[in-house]
């Protein structure tokens, strides 16, 4: 009896052994798939930290970028306000040569840097003529000194002015041939390009004085230089 006893005894406690096996490997069996889900989630979790971490970089990047642009686009607007400011106290015929100037994209920088007034007295033109005196070549040159030894890129405007006696279609022509042999000069002999250069010629129809004494007509009668950076 005793021996049927003990032999009962250990084949429940086998039986037990293999119960509690056959439980583990099935809870294994079980948690396998929600391990891989698991360890799937994480790798999609980092992967997604690591975008985040990507995208805030970017747009810092961005961020840098734009602030840039906004001090670039500050300067733009500082310097036109100040052209603007500084065209408004210039003369109506330099203002216009700015204009022409824009509208040609002769301009740098768009800024009028200054304008030369060439009386009479500085080119000494013959009544009706357009040749150069040499006291006219000697005032060229000391311009070309002065554009030289500032060593910019400019254009430059000529401008004709005549006084009010005679034909006013005459006057224009002479006002053009005037501007037009300065620019020969300047390119000739101050080795300025033709293409930083334009002639125009207003005539009669801008004095600065007034063409009813010869005082006047000596101040209407000029060669404007407009240099345009």
């Amino acid at each position: 009896m005793k021996i049927l006893f003990f032999v009962a005894l250990a084949a429940i406690s086998l039986s037990g052994c293999a119960s509690r096996e056959y439980v583990h490997e099935y809870m294994q069996s079980q948690m396998a798939p929600l391990n891989t889900r698991a360890n799937a989630l994480d790798s999609r979790l980092g992967g997604a930290e690591s975008e985040l971490k990507a995208h805030a970089a970017k747009q810092q990047q961005f961020d840098a970028a734009i602030a840039e642009v906004q001090v670039t686009l500050r300067v733009h607007a500082n310097r036109m306000t100040k052209n603007e400011a500084d065209i408004a106290q210039l003369s109506k015929t330099a203002q216009e040569a700015v204009e022409r100037a824009s509208v040609a994209g002769k301009l740098a920088e768009g800024k009028l840097t200054y304008e030369v007034v060439l009386s009479d007295d500085k080119l000494k033109f013959a009544p009706d003529r357009a040749e150069l005196s040499g006291v006219g070549e000697a005032a060229l040159d000391e311009f070309v000194a002065k554009l030289k030894s500032e060593n910019k890129g400019v254009h430059i405007e000529i401008q004709g002015h005549t006084d009010s006696i005679g034909d006013a279609a005459l006057n224009l022509k002479l006002g053009e041939a005037r501007a037009q042999a300065v620019m020969r000069y300047l390119n000739i002999k101050g080795g300025i390009p033709l293409h930083h250069m334009a002639a125009i010629s207003y005539g009669e129809a801008e004095p600065i004085a007034d063409n009813h004494v010869k005082a006047g007509r000596k101040l209407n009668r000029r060669v404007v230089l407009v240099v345009i950076q």
